[in-house]
């Protein structure tokens, strides 16, 4: 059994070598959708019960992990100095060092790095994170699983 939950969140980043308009500073309106796999939960007296996990509990470990630190934050590759040095001259500014460029792709495979741990299976149902889908407009996204 598969569930998805979705949460939203803004940001601001830059694509420093792009051909176009996303060279420049900009932002989105991102939706982050989280896909776990694993068996219903069969065990009674628990509030899981018939759950794979409880959707309030998937989405609580997101917000922790990537919406609440990226939500209005400016996403920005870590060797984008000009870019950089303009952020920190600004006053308790919200800013989030990338290790790659901010595009949907590498955003979306750090939140898969970032979730993959998260999610445990606590009742033997054999819990794992199965995808992450990053939308960077409503009819642009990009999945991010697990190969190996």
């Amino acid at each position: 059994m598969e569930i998805t939950t979705r949460l939203e969140f803004d940001a601001g980043h830059r694509i420093p070598d792009h051909k176009s308009q996303c060279r420049n500073l900009h932002g989105h309106r991102y939706a982050l959708e989280i896909t776990l796999s694993g068996d219903i939960i069969q065990a009674e007296h628990v509030s899981e019960n018939g759950m794979v996990m409880d959707f309030a509990d998937v989405k609580r470990i997101a917000r922790e992990t990537i919406v609440d630190r990226w939500d209005h934050a400016f996403l920005v590759y870590k060797d984008d100095r000009v870019v950089l040095e303009f952020l920190n001259s600004l006053p308790n500014h919200k800013t989030v060092i990338f290790p790659s460029v901010p595009t949907a792709e590498n955003m979306a495979a750090e939140a898969f790095k970032l979730l993959k741990h998260q999610y445990r299976d606590t009742y033997g149902n054999q819990l794992k994170l199965v995808r992450v889908r990053l939308y960077e407009t409503p009819n642009s996204w990009t999945d991010a699983f697990d190969w190996s």
